[in-house]
């Protein structure tokens, strides 16, 4: 007798293509298991030894919320370093601890959601520190580096699978659930879509996040873009999962939908996969799902669609085929290798703003640091917890010696003083545990609760002194002398136990309110005020304590007392990532705030040989005109200190560049919700002022020459060489860029457009031919007109060197290109959104399903223009489709209305639109101009003759 081995089911056998292996898994799931597996946590097939599946692990700069991973710099940190190849290898260290992390704790994904590609067009949004550059060239170059890295070089199985955030034009957090971004076709398409489009034709990317906004009236989650734009640059299927707690939004705070089981239906019908709602519990999106199928809104087609892009990813990620998947003992974590890597990440970050000749420092110099994260490692919500740690204070301590340099925090030194004579107290906690925030790890360390097992802040006749901090805008920490952040846990007891701010509701932050003779001290995170009771210092609604704050020292006096006898005063300034500008809040200023400013007006009238270093995760506007030299770098990791020290002793020539334009003024930015790059003249792309800093810019130890441009049209390419030789006496990195302009263009383009750019190594007296080669398309432009790109004929400039505003070299191309034509007004009408200029409108959805439609802003007056309209021999009668009540007037050339439309009546609702038609005249080619006023939306305007 023989045994016989049962067969394999198909979709276990990898000599199978995958998609026969979904094919055959997706025949024998039923229609109810096929419905859980639409929940983020996909729930285990038992019968068929299907395990669970998570989707979502963060890995934005390292392995987060899963306990102590390596973290690297800042997303916008590596954007400043403009090096792909050291990119494409943190995406690579970050992936392979992933593997690590899972082989011993199984909540580690594989779906990683990173990297985050928006655009960081407007410098106040919270997030800005998770994008990599204003700029959709580099964004893209640095976005496609790191999926690449993520994915791993297999040509079969990834090492994990990244997954694009937040699609698409999501630039605030103000609102940002509710708020609708205004994208006219141009930006769309040259900007918001860019980054998106050639990171996901670089063939490393298994999906995207839609973003919590609206854009053009309609949820990002209902977007009918996701399937006419997004899955047409490739043929993987991608998997598309929604942000947490998004699917409900669309009932709940949207009202774009009147039942959950409506809206879930068409989000999945748009084309998300994955549902992120409700934590672990995926028992209601389960039910809305089962519902809307049973109400006829999905077909089962629709739900296999949806399961089986999620089964192609778990195919390549190796699920099926454990001993063929190449990355399955994957275990580097925490490497020497790493930790090398965390460190030349944070070196090239550094950018050198200013240099007078200060920098670098001489070997024996006397060094006096200051200032609010001189001794700070700041991590953001993103971030793992820190392996090692070093801070600028322990780099310079290591790299010159302690004895040569001194320190000064610059906190302001105080006592809290009751009404009643008596001192707020830090009580003794003997033998409590030492803990970090997150250190355990956590699927949602938004669900992370304060500490209860410290006692309670106590008052006594003597008090504690405390150390406290103005982030801005009056937001305060306060910090015991053992270093731990007064917080508030879920009991209301303020205790002395956070060893830093943080949380998706942060408690260490506190605002002082006048109050009588005294303050009132309100937590921000209850939104209560402290109260003293016999039991110990709490929040409450009631009995709120009245302090007098008394300062036993200010910041500026010990900033004084440590600088006057240096040879060199370092000032480290910036933000902390969980306070004003983060996740949830945006930034109202770029003004660095006033307890930050005082400690460098005071260290700077102490000592004139002062560097101002700025940690931060967004650009400042600072008077730098007083002081000799200025770096930035984001928050650098948890080799930042090192790093920083490195680049001030002169061991690293920096070569981090600006990512985005730093602006000298509030008053130089735009609305935050105005999302036309083009009309508002955002970005160095358009900006028309002058900046503080420029797009691309940052300077070096050493100085390089750029000659020999040359250029030349070949067939649908231009060609582009230049050399870049090192004529300083230090070997060192210099970003070479390529821009282009066009130069006689028929409507408003780029004052210059980064086009390519390449990082180069050089020694003294080095010399490197740098050759690019251009697609004509990048040329190109989105001709509304036409409704598609364009080359147009003529010159073209291109321009090679330092940044954006420092061109050493310049010379021109002629294009034959496509010539434009008139618009065919008879023929093909006008959209509304296909406007060439606008005021007073915004762009919202012609239906929930797609199309635009155009209104003017709060039922006020807006105008749109149409150039160049060809009415042939003649027009005679003109059409509108509109919604709602109102007029919309139509003119020629901007002159007097020739026709008045409105509805009869108003329409029943914003989706039902009316044909009003007048007569009308005109013949030949023309500017349209059209008047819109009242609550009405315009979706097409047709002439007939």
């Amino acid at each position: 007798m023989t045994a016989h081995t049962p067969p394999t089911e198909p979709f276990r056998d990898p000599q199978l293509p995958f998609a026969k292996r979904v094919d055959d898994l997706l025949g024998r799931l039923s229609l109810d298991e096929k419905i859980s597996f639409l929940h983020q946590f996909a729930p285990a097939v038992e019968r068929l030894g299907v395990a669970g599946f998570r989707t979502g692990q963060e890995a934005l700069h390292g392995v987060a919320w899963m306990g102590p991973a390596t973290v690297f710099p800042q997303a916008v940190g590596l954007g400043a370093t403009w090096n792909t190849d050291l990119v494409r290898r943190v995406g690579e260290a970050v992936s392979k601890e992933t593997r690590a992390m899972r082989a011993r704790d199984d909540r580690v994904g594989l779906n990683v959601w990173s990297p985050t590609v928006n655009l960081l067009r407007h410098p106040l949004w919270g997030r800005n520190e998770e994008g990599y550059s204003e700029d959709p060239k580099l964004t893209s170059a640095i976005a496609t580096a790191y999926t690449h890295g993520l994915r791993g070089e297999h040509p079969t199985y990834w090492r994990t699978a990244p997954v694009l955030k937040h699609w698409l034009a999501h630039n605030n957090e103000t609102d940002r659930a509710t708020s609708s971004s205004s994208v006219r076709p141009r930006v769309l398409h040259e900007y918001d879509l860019r980054a998106f489009r050639e990171t996901v034709e670089a063939g490393a990317v298994a999906g995207v996040m839609p973003a919590y906004n609206l854009v053009n009236g309609r949820p990002n989650h209902v977007s009918p873009y996701l399937g006419e734009h997004l899955r047409a640059w490739t043929d993987e299927d991608l998997l598309v999962c929604s942000d947490a707690g998004a699917p409900s939004n669309l009932v709940d705070f949207e009202h774009y939908f009147d039942t959950h089981e409506e809206a879930t239906a068409a989000s999945l019908k748009a084309g998300v996969d994955s549902f992120t709602d409700h934590g672990t519990d995926g028992s209601q999106i389960v039910a809305r799902v089962r519902g809307a199928y049973d109400q006829k809104l999905l077909t089962e087609a629709d739900i296999d669609l949806a399961v089986r892009r999620q089964l192609s990813v778990r195919f390549r990620l190796g699920e099926f085929d454990p001993h063929y998947d190449p990355h399955s003992g994957t275990g580097e974590f925490d490497t020497p290798a790493h930790r090398a890597l965390a460190q030349e990440a944070a070196e090239q970050a550094i950018v050198l703003l200013k240099n007078d000749g200060l920098l670098p420092l001489a070997p024996a110099a006397r060094i006096a640091v200051v200032g609010l994260l001189a001794d700070e490692c700041k991590l953001d919500w993103y971030s793992g917890t820190l392996i090692h740690r070093s801070t600028p204070l322990e780099g310079l301590y290591e790299r010159f010696g302690a004895d040569r340099v001194e320190f000064a925090e610059g906190v302001d030194r105080v006592l809290l003083k009751t009404a009643e004579g008596t001192f707020v107290k830090v009580p003794e906690a003997a033998g409590a545990a030492d803990e970090a925030r997150g250190a355990e790890g956590a699927l949602d360390p938004a669900l992370l609760a304060g500490r209860t097992d410290l006692p309670p802040l106590t008052t006594d006749a003597t008090g504690t002194e405390l150390a406290l901090v103005d982030w801005g805008e009056g937001v305060l920490t306060l910090r015991a002398p053992d270093g731990r952040y007064l917080s508030v846990a879920d009991d209301g007891y303020v205790r002395a136990s956070a060893d830093q701010p943080g949380g998706w509701i942060v408690q260490e932050t506190f605002r002082l309110e006048p109050h009588d003779n005294g303050h009132l001290l309100r937590h921000v995170g209850t939104g209560r005020h402290v109260s003293v009771a016999p039991d110990g210092v709490k929040v409450a609604e009631e009995n709120p304590q009245v302090f007098e704050l008394i300062v036993t020292e200010s910041g500026e006096s010990a900033v004084t007392r440590v600088t006057a006898q240096a040879d060199v005063v370092v000032v480290v300034a910036g933000n902390d990532p969980h306070i004003n500008g983060r996740e949830t809040e945006d930034r109202t200023t770029l003004r660095l705030p006033a307890h930050q400013e005082r400690l460098l007006r005071a260290a700077r009238a102490a000592n004139p040989n002062t560097v101002l270093a700025l940690v931060s995760a967004y650009p400042y506007a600072v008077n730098t005109g007083p002081l000799p030299a200025v770096l930035w770098t984001a928050h650098g990791g948890q080799a930042a200190g090192t790093a920083l020290a490195r680049v001030l002793a002169g061991d690293v020539s920096p070569a981090g560049r600006l990512p985005q334009t730093w602006y000298a003024d509030d008053s130089d930015l735009p609305g935050l919700l105005d999302y036309d790059v083009i009309g508002a003249r955002q970005t160095y792309l358009y900006f028309e002022g002058t900046p503080l800093f420029p797009f691309g810019h940052g300077l070096s130890y050493a100085s390089f020459a750029y000659g020999d441009l040359s250029a030349r049209v070949d067939g649908d390419a231009v060609h582009v060489s230049f050399t870049v030789t090192n004529t300083g006496d230090t070997t060192a990195d210099e970003v070479a860029q390529l821009y282009t302009r066009a130069v006689d263009p028929s409507v408003v383009r780029p004052r210059r457009e980064l086009a390519a750019h390449r990082r180069v190594a050089l020694a003294p007296g080095a010399k490197e031919e740098l050759s690019f080669e251009l697609p004509l398309t990048a040329l190109g432009f989105w001709d509304v007109a036409q409704d598609r790109w364009r080359v147009e004929p003529g010159p073209y400039e291109l321009l090679a060197g330092a940044s954006s505003e420092d061109v050493r070299l310049r010379t021109t191309v002629l294009l034959d290109g496509e010539p434009g034509a008139p618009r065919r007004v008879l023929e093909r009408g006008l959209a509304a959104a296909d406007f060439d200029e606008q005021s007073g409108t915004e762009i919202v959805d012609r239906t929930k399903v797609s199309g635009d439609a155009v209104t003017p802003v709060a039922g006020g007056l807006g105008e749109l223009v149409y150039r160049a309209c060809d009415f042939g021999s003649g027009a005679t009668e003109v059409t509108v489709e509109v919604s709602g009540e109102g007029t919309v007037e139509v003119s020629v050339d901007g002159g007097p209305a020739l026709a008045t439309l409105s509805p009869d009546a108003p329409t029943s609702g914003p989706y039902d639109y009316v044909r009003p038609a007048g007569a009308f005249t005109a013949e030949g080619v023309h500017d349209i101009h059209l008047r819109l006023r009242g609550p009405l939306r315009l979706a097409r305007v047709g002439f007939s003759g």
